[in-house]
């Protein structure tokens, strides 16, 4: 059986999840073409998803992954949602089941695991968070399954963290989900355990940081959920001062793993995947 996969997104021509699902495949001995679907280059906006999903599946595309800025606005034009893309509003995972489009979140199952193991006994009490899209609410899902007291989301769109906190609300406890007032960050970090970064300022394409770095402090652990750079400049920065770092290499790597076995009923293994990762950011 052949498997033909597609990324949608913007300025994707970087990624690797393409080599990462081949290298997978290739184990399996699978025959699987994963290319890449760029709307930057293609010169369309994330309204253009819905139309990439329906032309996919009438070209008999196995599945499609999702990234910035379409998991949330593929959703309308899907079939139907698995309940972690339900409950997230966000989709990074599309399966085909005859002409029905199916949508999936293994982003956060991603980040949890990677988290799990990269920042392990880290602090949870207080967390903040920036950004609340698609990719942050997978975020804020994990760091609150995984137990988190407190996090408070911050983003470009203030209405965006505070209807994202409203849901986590709904979904654990009124005392664990905030939205925050950029203006408040000095305030916020002062005190936090923790800062995510979930938002895409830092890849290759939007480089810097996503906050000041003076306000960072050798107390906090910081996390970003960029791979393109492995060492983005928030996370030198904080670990010049001493903090725990965590790169988004886990959570591509993991987030890849969960799709792949979607795509393909086959068991991925992720310490392989990691092993691939590691080469291919250092050749």
């Amino acid at each position: 059986m052949e498997h033909l996969i597609g990324l949608i997104g913007s300025t994707i021509t970087t990624s690797l999840s393409p080599v990462l699902h081949h290298r997978e495949a290739d184990h399996h001995g699978l025959r699987y073409l994963y290319r890449t679907i760029d709307i930057a280059e293609l010169g369309l906006g994330a309204e253009a998803a819905g139309d990439l999903v329906r032309a996919a599946r009438r070209l008999g595309y196995t599945g499609l992954n999702i990234t910035h800025p379409c998991k949330q606005t593929v959703i309308p034009h899907l079939d139907e949602l698995s309940p972690d893309a339900a409950r997230l509003g966000a989709v990074n995972t599309v399966t085909f089941d005859g002409d029905r489009a199916i949508g999936h979140n293994t982003d956060w199952t991603g980040f949890a695991e990677s988290f799990t193991r990269g920042l392990p006994e880290a602090g949870t009490q207080r967390i903040v968070q920036l950004g609340a899209g698609g990719a942050g609410a997978a975020v804020a899902q994990a760091l609150l399954t995984l137990g988190a007291d407190q996090i408070t989301l911050i983003d470009v769109h203030p209405p965006r963290a505070h209807a994202l906190a409203a849901e986590l609300q709904r979904r654990f406890s009124h005392a664990r989900a905030h939205a925050g007032d950029p203006a408040d960050l000095k305030e916020l970090l002062s005190g936090a355990d923790g800062l995510v970064n979930a938002t895409p300022t830092g890849m290759v394409a939007h480089p810097g940081t996503p906050v000041p770095v003076e306000l960072l402090h050798p107390g906090l652990w910081v996390a970003d959920i960029i791979y393109r750079p492995m060492q983005t400049e928030l996370l030198a920065h904080a670990a010049d001062l001493g903090c725990r770092t965590l790169n988004g290499g886990g959570m591509v790597v993991f987030q890849a793993a969960h799709a792949f076995r979607l795509f393909t009923g086959r068991v991925p293994d992720p310490e392989r995947m990691l092993a691939h990762l590691a080469d291919l950011v250092t050749t």
